[in-house]
């Protein structure tokens, strides 16, 4: 079981970005944070990477609804989507599968919820 969704786009990394936020916000979430690693790495190591951008997303009833279930649910909170370039012209962007993080907590009520979720990430990955 793979523990995320990925996709190749034609889109350069800020075109994609923009592209990740909207097809979020059309499935209900929020974006917390932006990570942008490549600044952070170099501020931290001195050293160069390839643009690449972590988005904390979040879609408060879903969370909510988790948080009510398993109040350390938290601890998986907010759902990860990275947007990286990988060529000219070339993105991936890969969101976290929660069916895989949250079966390990053995929680049916957070297993349906993580499904919902899943089910979420995955059409915003697949309709860039």
């Amino acid at each position: 079981m793979s523990y995320y969704h990925s996709k190749i786009i034609n889109k350069n990394f800020e075109d994609a970005i923009s592209g990740v936020t909207e097809a979020l916000k059309k499935e209900g979430f929020g974006v917390l944070s932006q990570i942008n690693m490549a600044e952070k790495l170099k501020e931290k190591l001195g050293v160069d990477f390839h643009k690449y951008m972590i988005i904390g997303a979040c879609n408060p009833p879903l969370a909510y609804k988790a948080l009510q279930t398993d109040d350390k649910t938290g601890v998986m909170l907010p759902c990860n989507v990275i947007v990286q370039e990988k060529g000219p012209g070339q993105t991936e962007v890969a969101a976290i599968d929660p069916i895989a993080t949250m079966s390990a907590i053995g929680n049916a009520a957070l297993e349906s919820i993580a499904a919902e979720v899943s089910e979420k990430l995955q059409r915003v990955v697949f309709s860039l």
